[in-house]
């Protein structure tokens, strides 16, 4: 890269090293090595502080400025830092969102990229997996010898039998994971990338030091649901082939979702102490979600989704359920020993029992039809097909509540987006309510772009329409999506221009 395409502008949070008073775009003094102080600006009169507020004019000051940085300057410095070649590809973003625009240290995105792994917004790195509840296991079915297994803590059966065989049944630590072995793979090489983290650019020692994937277990992570901002603590006990996340059902539930299949995601723990921070997130609203802003150490039964209260923790149901089933009678009039009314006492942490056993707690599918079928129209009509054969399903209506509930809020809710949208600028991400009037941006002079899609808006129309067609569903879906597709016609549908006479008008 020559040096004048390597200068770029960019608006970037300053700081300054009180020791030798150098401004820097890092929170460290490359010179002498202290910490810098993170400098406000006020953009009104450009007074320099680190209030909050100008003392001058008492207007609100920021931390970002606009400013010019040679890339091929920093990563020098980088790379020197680190005492490491530069990776092939090192990819970046093309603007800060957060408030203060805090950027991250060069160096870190050097190593990911050294070990080919990709960074969440919030500074992290993850790895999703579908959620499985699991409540109980047997050694053998992880490859684990009774020692491991006491190792690891569990010196008793289910029974409460001493552990001496492989073939015993132990009852899953409410915190602890069995995870797919991509999953276990992946995080040993972002051990490898923390290790390297800690050593060249922290200057202290390795942390994890692991060869294998065996050697991952026992360590802790951080499970984590989408829409939230508070992960809970768990630890590695084994691996699976099945692309789910075996958990206790309470920590699932912990983490705010139900078990019918959800996607959440698993951090090392390690990677989050060490390279979180709420200073990368979004401004915006939703910015705080998504992001392990607080965690769990300890996992209480009473502060996790009740819906966990009403499982049953019987070995086997009474006759007089099936009994009384026949009959229709109400459900409450059975007795049969749940979650809640362990709730408060020693024995909420464990017993939850099961009435049949297994050989492998793993052994049905290991990858789940949503993640196989790749289109959603291959997931609807997969999907439609079982209910066909499903005589406790009515098809018609369970159709109709995909339709009204997930397709049309979001045909509906994309128009008005569309008609309501901002733009950006495509090279230094400037957003406007209207597009100025020299057509391009007032900033850089770069190319201004629509901020939603026209694809996104009509991704679901047309199998909406084909889902009620082939099935035959109410007047009402079919009339809805058609008023639908006229407000979708009328924003994106080109009128034919035609030459006209004026003597047409007279």
């Amino acid at each position: 890269m020559q040096s004048s395409e390597s200068r770029i502008e960019v608006e970037i949070a300053m700081f300054r090293c009180e020791k030798c008073g150098k401004a820097t775009i890092r929170n460290y003094c490359e010179k002498c090595g202290e910490r810098t102080i993170l400098l406000k600006h006020c953009k009104n009169c450009g007074k320099t502080t680190m209030e909050p507020e100008c003392p001058s004019c008492k207007k609100p000051t920021t931390a970002s400025v606009q400013t010019r940085i040679d890339l091929n300057t920093e990563g020098r410095k980088a790379l020197n830092n680190l005492q490491a070649p530069m990776p092939e590809i090192v990819k970046g973003v093309k603007g800060l969102f957060s408030q203060d625009k805090i950027a991250e240290p060069l160096e870190k995105g050097i190593l990911r990229a050294k070990h080919d792994l990709h960074i969440f917004r919030d500074g992290t790195i993850r790895f999703e997996m579908i959620n499985a509840p699991l409540s109980h296991f047997k050694p053998k079915e992880l490859g684990m010898s009774v020692e491991q297994a006491k190792s690891l803590g569990y010196e008793k059966d289910w029974k409460g039998k001493p552990l001496v065989s492989e073939e015993q049944t132990l009852e899953l630590f409410m915190q602890d994971l069995v995870v797919n072995e991509g999953a276990g793979d992946f995080m040993l090489q972002v051990t490898k990338f923390i290790d390297e983290l800690l050593e060249k650019f922290y200057k202290v020692p390795a942390f994890y030091n692991k060869k294998t994937r065996q050697d991952m277990i026992g360590e802790l992570v951080l499970g984590l649901a989408p829409h939230t901002s508070a992960g809970i603590a768990g630890r590695i006990i084994g691996f699976t082939k099945a692309r789910v996340l075996f958990a206790h059902p309470f920590f699932h539930l912990c983490k705010r979702r139900n078990v019918d299949g959800d996607q959440d995601s698993i951090l090392l723990l390690m990677d989050a102490l060490l390279n979180f921070s709420e200073k990368y997130l979004a401004s915006s609203r939703g910015g705080r979600m998504d992001a392990p802003l607080v965690f769990t150490i300890a996992l209480d039964p009473m502060e996790i989704d009740d819906e966990a209260y009403e499982m049953e923790t019987c070995t086997e149901f009474p006759l007089e359920l099936f009994e009384k089933s026949q009959k229709l009678e109400s459900p409450f009039s059975i007795k049969v020993p749940i979650v809640a009314q362990k709730l408060g006492s020693k024995e909420q942490y464990s017993g939850l029992n099961f009435t049949h056993d297994t050989q492998a707690f793993d052994q049905g599918p290991k990858t789940s039809k949503y993640v196989e079928l790749q289109s959603m129209e291959e997931k609807i009509k997969t999907q439609a097909r079982l209910q066909q054969k499903i005589k406790a399903i009515d098809q018609k209506d369970a159709l109709e509540k995909v339709l009204v509930s997930h397709f049309l809020p979001d045909i509906i809710g994309n128009t008005r987006a569309f008609s309501r949208q901002t733009f950006r600028c495509s090279t230094c991400n400037t957003k406007y309510r209207r597009i100025p009037l020299a057509g391009k941006c007032t900033k850089c002079g770069g190319h201004i772009i629509l901020t939603v899609a026209h694809g996104s808006v009509i991704k679901y129309l047309e199998i909406a329409k084909q889902i009620i067609r082939d099935y035959k569903l109410s007047d009402y879906l079919r009339q809805r999506i058609e008023l639908a597709e006229k407000e979708i016609n009328s924003v994106f549908q080109n009128e034919k221009r035609e030459q006209k006479s004026l003597f047409e008008y007279v």
